[in-house]
């Protein structure tokens, strides 16, 4: 058997591992979904009216004022929320397997090392994929209304999962490098304020100018700014560029940096 025929086998066996884990306890897939739909439900039906009054009748898919606005404006940051949302259950699957002596008894195995950490990955892949379905179905119950073509609603999932693959990587570090399952659901949790800290939720213009430059140079803010762009037809410019490199370069860190952390001699 070849070393690729080897790592597709047991890849497949540790993504199917997952995806049993993810049926037997779908409490975590329930709250990756409900978290951001309950601030899309209280940014839209609470602070919607004022705050799309205050976008200025930028008129996001055609439609301007009050929340009809919002609703269209902070859909992109609310899919962003999303892909932040499944960090710490990522992190905390790895945590587990890291503490609880499993992966002990895989390296005592003749199994291909780096499969588990792919079924990790590759799991976290579909889940947050799943996740941010159900959430833009939510949206567009609630009025979200994109005037992409199908090339640009094929862009704008590129995007999100070029995100989300990098974001899941960063979650796999974050459960090697801790030594409890507590610690690893805590360390991720900056990455949720980062859409409320760029443009998802507010234009980055009214901001004050120290809060504005972060925003605007935050990982996220580009790859709103694009899925918006390709959503709902605004201004792209050089975000598309921004989102494309910071999704790669977090992905070849994090994933050099896990690959470390995972083939380390670990004393527990």
């Amino acid at each position: 058997m070849s070393t690729l025929t080897f790592g597709v086998r047991d890849s497949t066996t540790m993504l199917r591992r997952q995806l049993l884990h993810m049926r037997r306890y779908p409490s975590m897939t329930l709250m990756l979904v409900a978290i951001p739909v309950v601030f899309l439900l209280l940014f839209v039906y609470v602070f919607g009216g004022t705050l799309g009054a205050g976008l200025g009748g930028a008129g996001f898919g055609g439609r301007v004022g009050g929340r009809a606005e919002y609703v269209n404006y902070v859909t992109p940051g609310i899919l962003l929320l999303t892909v932040a949302s499944g960090v710490t259950s990522t992190a905390v699957s790895v945590a587990m397997d890291m503490t609880e002596g499993i992966i002990a008894r895989f390296r005592t195995m003749a199994i291909f090392r780096p499969s588990v950490l792919t079924g990790h990955v590759l799991g976290s892949m579909i889940q947050t994929m799943l996740s941010l379905a159900a959430v833009l179905a939510v949206a567009l119950l609630v009025g979200f209304r994109p005037d992409a073509t199908a090339v640009e609603w094929v862009a704008a999932a590129g995007v999100l999962a070029m995100m989300s693959f990098a974001m899941i990587w960063l979650a796999v570090v974050c459960g090697l490098v801790t030594r409890s399952v507590e610690t690893a659901s805590n360390l991720p949790m900056p990455l949720f304020l980062l859409p409320f800290l760029g443009s998802g939720f507010v234009p980055t213009e009214s901001m004050p100018t120290a809060l504005r430059w972060f925003a605007e140079y935050q990982p996220f803010t580009p790859v709103i700014e694009t899925v918006r762009g390709l959503l709902l037809g605004t201004g792209i410019g050089h975000h598309a560029v921004l989102a494309v490199a910071w999704s790669a370069g977090i992905t070849v860190v994090c994933y050099g940096w896990a690959k470390k952390l995972y083939n380390r001699d670990r004393t527990t």
